[in-house]
């Protein structure tokens, strides 16, 4: 059963109070250069100003004047009020989790990094005025088996050998905060990282659902086994990716409903039940000795031969969010449509909307007319 969220109620909000003078914040151009994946070179080539000149303004040495402020703006796309806000908390490389590091650019994960910092400000702001779910994700730093450790996070939720039915709605009934991946690379999978004691993943919503699922679980794994204390390396991909196995299929589940001989039709029709994709049903089987080597091998040229890891046969729904719909309907009967969010929160719609990608059905535009007095809005 996905979680239920109670209805939003109203609040009134705390007496407003004047707003300081705002100035430029040099990290802030920092975050929409690295947003738009521009080098300083880059983009000092596009304002037209010298290279020189666009690093002191990046190093906050002295503040740019109207003219190249409003160039900054054009060229980041970002309103010229992003670059005149209060310094943003930003996610640090050591302290996220990357999947595919031999294969991402700097670029790109300065791109992911930097969209996470918007996440975290989104996040923010939406925990001024709702009361999330609070977290439970229980911490297994101590764990070296994924596979004890996917068992006991099992345990630890009351599921038991069920099949997830939605791993984006488990995760947000638990505290995580799922957004979503708009980097335009698919070596770019997926990443997590803890905020103090809030807990973040992102997935690419460019992917099949049955790999987004995969890299939810791959990234919890990441979350309750590592902590991200520093660079995790192969062993704790290998760790995550075997988390997300025993997660997604419980070995008591497997051998109840798996032939003792399974082949590739069987494969398509069993993977139904725990909603993976027949790759990495695949890889399960083996891990659990139900397949030996060679038939995993042969399995694995078959699915490459039928190109199931581009086209999944017998495609799930894509799951979406519970918790994101919920907010911002909450936030239209206030008044607040997402452009409204995104200018209080002085980003692009466009941005807001790339955090939501494939995580909410509904358009960025919609909502009422803007109310006279604020109202304060909590999830309770």
């Amino acid at each position: 059963m996905p979680p239920r969220l109670p209805k939003s109620t109203l609040r009134s909000s705390a007496k407003s109070v004047a707003k300081p003078r705002r100035v430029f914040n040099p990290s802030r151009l920092t975050v929409a250069r690295k947003r738009r994946g521009l080098t300083k070179i880059d983009f000092a080539t596009r304002t037209g100003i010298p290279l020189r000149s666009f690093k002191a303004y990046e190093l906050g040495e002295y503040p740019p004047p109207e003219d190249v402020l409003a160039k900054f703006a054009s060229v980041s796309a970002f309103p010229l009020e992003f670059f005149l806000g209060h310094t943003l908390d930003e996610p640090r490389e050591e302290t996220a989790s990357f999947r595919s590091m031999a294969r991402m650019k700097s670029y790109q994960r300065d791109m992911a990094l930097s969209q996470g910092t918007l996440a975290l400000h989104l996040n923010e702001w939406l925990e001024e005025r709702f009361e999330l779910p609070s977290v439970d994700v229980p911490i297994l730093r101590h764990e070296t088996s994924p596979e004890a450790a996917a068992e006991a996070v099992r345990h630890n939720w009351g599921i038991g050998e069920l099949p997830i039915n939605n791993i984006v709605h488990l995760l947000e009934s638990k505290g995580v905060r799922i957004f979503s991946l708009a980097v335009d690379a698919l070596e770019v999978d997926a990443f997590s990282m803890w905020k103090e004691r809030t807990p973040f993943i992102f997935l690419n919503c460019a992917k099949t659902a049955e790999r987004s699922r995969h890299d939810a679980a791959h990234e919890l794994g990441h979350l309750v086994m590592h902590r991200h204390g520093g660079p995790i390396g192969r062993k704790a991909e290998e760790q995550a990716n075997a988390f997300a196995s025993a997660f997604l299929m419980p070995r008591s589940s497997i051998l109840a409903q798996v032939p003792l001989f399974p082949n590739l039709a069987a494969l398509v029709k069993l993977k139904k039940i725990w909603q993976v994709s027949v790759a990495a049903l695949a890889y399960r089987l083996h891990a659990l000795g139900i397949l030996t080597d060679w038939q995993y091998r042969m399995l694995y040229i078959q699915i490459s031969r039928n190109k199931f890891r581009r086209q999944e046969p017998n495609p799930i729904p894509r799951e979406t969010s519970l918790v994101l719909p919920k907010i911002f309907a909450a936030l239209r009967e206030d008044g607040l449509s997402r452009s409204n969010v995104a200018k209080e929160l002085c980003i692009p719609p466009s941005e807001l909307e790339a955090l939501m990608f494939g995580l909410t059905m509904a358009g960025i535009e919609g909502g009422g007319k803007s109310t006279a007095s604020r109202s304060k809005l909590a999830l309770v």
